[in-house]
């Protein structure tokens, strides 16, 4: 992978398995745009302490140098005016229960990183954001059903966006009149 490139799915699957995290690479993508969306603060350390994530090998420096990429393009893509902003999930190819149930890990993390970044009190919320939250949180506590393999298609396209929209909205309210959570990058 050269340093031009954006970090895939794959990427980020690869140093799961390679620094043993007890996490999936879904997991860790939402984990991290969760703590960037609250206003979480590195505080000098890396993104794996930040988000309390203990690895079974210590990062070294290609893995060190992907996860402050991953941090970087997550922290801009978020904070993108175009909304260019993609949830880190295994391909297309990959059938569509695989897909579904690194959805639910993804909202699953994103909702732990927020607690972690200990964004300020919800009431704050519009109702809209807050009702997102719940939503966010009905995902990340489901088994989807499987039936028919189009219908699951369609469905679980339109909920990958639906979750996109909401960290978005999620972002531009918790993050407003924050810091950016990328301050310590240098």
């Amino acid at each position: 992978m050269g340093t031009g490139q954006s970090v895939t799915f794959d990427d980020l699957d690869q140093l799961v398995v390679r620094l043993e995290l007890g996490t999936e690479a879904s997991e860790l993508h939402g984990s991290l745009c969760g703590f960037l969306s609250g206003g979480g603060h590195f505080g000098g350390q890396g993104v794996l302490p930040a988000l309390h994530l203990e690895e079974g090998k210590a990062p070294t420096g290609p893995d060190l140098s992907l996860l402050s990429r991953l941090r970087q393009e997550s922290a801009e893509a978020l904070s993108d005016p175009e909304f260019a902003f993609q949830l880190l999930l295994p391909d297309d190819d990959a059938p569509v229960g695989d897909r579904a149930d690194a959805l639910v890990e993804w909202c699953r993390g994103f909702l732990g990183g927020l607690g972690l970044a200990g964004s300020r009190g919800h009431g704050d919320l519009s109702e809209e954001a807050r009702e997102v939250l719940r939503d966010l949180g009905v995902i990340a506590s489901s088994d989807l059903d499987r039936g028919d393999e189009e219908e699951d298609e369609a469905s679980y396209t339109e909920l990958e966006e639906f979750v996109r929209v909401g960290v978005l909205l999620l972002h531009a309210e918790l993050a407003a009149g924050e810091p950016p959570a990328s301050d310590t990058l240098h």
